[in-house]
């Protein structure tokens, strides 16, 4: 028995496709689906009662809003299978997805391993899989959940996912150090792919991605405070050559939303939203790195 673990939270239109995606897979092996509900407040929860019979391996699990790790965590102390498949609700599989998955297992002559698929990034709604692979889609991630097969075993060994990650970032990749520490090691599943659909770029989205470089930041001080090595200052570019690496790029933050935005509105008008949102990286990311310094600082005179 394989399961399938989908966190979820007010994105009813791209699970639907999601669940769809997962009913369809040709699996030699028995399949389970469990989508744990992290406190929507749109109509996910009432969808999926009404339409048991079109998802018929789903089973309902629900929680006040508490974020994607205690989410994930009750999925995973749930879940029947032995095999645990991390699926984020805002992908959309092949048919092949979980064969591809327990293939790889299956040829691997290691078992402390696990699997990691392609994440192809979109923003087609109506076809999410018809996009193609793209350079910026790469991830040097060693444990990212989107898309990721593993023995319940080794997580319920590693202590599952750290709760303290309530807001965004994080969670999966402090998972993945501590299973690294267990001696597992990643084997990488091309096959498997899943496209992970986000809305287009809009200038309207600016504020909510600037809370979002806040919350990354705040997030990866506690990823680091609980493993506080160079590699981890890396992750979260807490390190003086990311301040000036991106203090560079953004001219000290005069480049930024404000300036920007007369280029970033011709881009999304010319059709190219995607342009427009690597663009606007460069003042996101100046961004995060400031808000990583001025939490890392406010942590540590807390703890004076």
């Amino acid at each position: 028995m394989w399961s399938v673990v989908i966190p979820t939270y007010n994105r009813l239109p791209i699970l639907q496709k999601c669940l769809r995606a997962m009913e369809r897979q040709k699996f030699s092996q028995p399949y389970e689906i469990i989508v744990v509900d992290d406190g929507s407040t749109d109509d996910t929860i009432e969808y999926l009662q009404s339409h048991q019979a079109e998802f018929p391996r789903v089973r309902l699990l629900q929680q006040a809003h508490g974020g994607a790790a205690s989410a994930r965590n009750l999925g995973v102390e749930s879940a029947q299978g032995t095999m645990i498949v991390f699926l984020d609700s805002d992908l959309v599989v092949l048919e092949n997805f979980l064969e591809s998955h327990y293939q790889a297992h299956q040829a691997s002559p290691n078992p402390k391993i696990f699997t990691y698929g392609r994440v192809i990034n979109t923003c087609n709604f109506d076809d999410p899989t018809s996009e193609p692979f793209k350079l910026t889609d790469r991830s040097g991630a060693f444990f990212a959940t989107g898309n990721v097969a593993i023995a319940k075993t080794y997580l319920l060994e590693a202590g599952l996912f750290d709760t303290t990650f309530r807001q965004y970032g994080w969670e999966d990749l402090e998972l993945g150090v501590r299973l690294k520490k267990l001696g597992l090691s990643l084997v990488f599943c091309p096959q498997a792919v899943g496209y992970h659909w986000h809305p287009a770029f809009t200038l309207e989205q600016i504020p909510r991605l600037i809370e979002v470089e806040y919350q990354r930041a705040r997030m990866g001080v506690i990823f680091y405070q609980k493993h506080p090595t160079w590699e981890v200052r890396l992750m979260i570019q807490m390190t003086w050559l990311h301040w000036a690496l991106w203090g560079l790029l953004s001219c000290g933050g005069l480049i930024n939303e404000k300036t920007m935005k007369p280029l970033l509105s011709w881009l999304i008008a010319q059709n190219k939203p995607q342009l427009a949102l690597d663009l606007a990286r460069v003042f996101l990311n100046w961004y995060n790195v400031r808000a990583v310094h001025q939490a890392y600082r406010e942590m540590s005179l807390a703890q004076k």
